[in-house]
């Protein structure tokens, strides 16, 4: 069974190097639903843990919002029971992250609720990878709600998560890190965003990853240039996301081929982003 579940967890690689977004999209249900039953019998495994959260994270971004936001146009109905699902897996996801993390250190999701500062302050490069998809589920279910303001404490959680796996590897994954933060810093200033730290954070993520993640591009173009009413700068942008050519980065193969496919989407529609 130990041996099952170890090579389980590494499945993550193989999804994200294919180069089949519609074949990932049936297949990873049945891989996620082998995690969970793998984690009935070892709770504490801290692969399992890993590959659950960052795998119903994933999906939940790449297979239910994306597609969310695609319909919202022409089928807005469609749209809203994605987002829901969206929200639902994000949740999921986050009750793994968390269990990981507990598994880590002992008693570390209660104390984040209380002080999130003070909880983090023992992790470890070790625990980035725990700590950026902690940070994305939970902060993915927080960016589809309908009233963030009400949840701000909840938000500033997600930002100690991120922040403090940005000050333990800001390099991490090729700049991912600064690729999430541009979400979080395009948001208003009420709710703790600031445009100049978002296009930092783009601008750092471009040289880490060499400009060849078409993610970066859609961020600062949903995060910033849309809510900045900036057409232009928004259809430069997905238009550098659409240059990117997948084969050059084959570990990225699949978020890049998803986030074009979004750029396309809004390129699409943006007579109407930009009524």
């Amino acid at each position: 069974m130990s041996r099952m579940a170890d090579a389980v967890s590494s499945t993550a690689s193989a999804y994200a190097r294919d180069d089949d977004p519609e074949f990932v999209r049936l297949a990873a249900p049945s891989t996620l639903k082998m995690v969970e039953m793998l984690l009935d019998g070892q709770p504490r495994h801290r692969g399992l843990l890993m590959t659950a959260c960052s795998g119903f994270a994933q999906y939940a971004y790449g297979f239910l919002q994306v597609e969310s936001e695609k319909r919202a146009r022409d089928n807005p109905e469609e749209s809203r029971d994605l987002r829901d699902r969206a929200i639902h897996m994000y949740d999921r996801a986050r009750g793994y992250c968390l269990r990981g993390l507990d598994a880590a250190h002992p008693g570390l999701s209660a104390a984040l609720a209380r002080d999130p500062q003070t909880a983090l302050a023992a992790a470890t490069q070790a625990d980035v990878p725990a700590l950026y998809w902690t940070g994305i589920a939970w902060g993915g279910a927080l960016s589809l709600s309908d009233n963030l303001l009400a949840r701000v404490g909840e938000l500033v959680a997600v930002r100690t998560l991120l922040g403090r796996a940005l000050a333990l590897d800001e390099t991490w994954e090729d700049g991912a890190i600064h690729e999430t933060l541009i979400v979080f810093d395009g948001m208003p200033v009420l709710l703790g965003g600031s445009a100049s730290r978002a296009r930092a954070h783009f601008d750092r993520a471009v040289a880490l990853s060499n400009g060849e993640s078409a993610f970066a591009y859609v961020t600062l173009a949903t995060s910033v240039a849309l809510r900045a009413k900036d057409r232009q700068e928004f259809e430069r942008l997905l238009g550098a996301a659409l240059a990117i050519d997948p084969s050059r980065r084959p570990r990225i193969r699949l978020a890049n081929l998803i986030a074009q496919a979004y750029a396309r989407a809004l390129l699409k529609d943006a007579d109407r982003l930009f009524r």
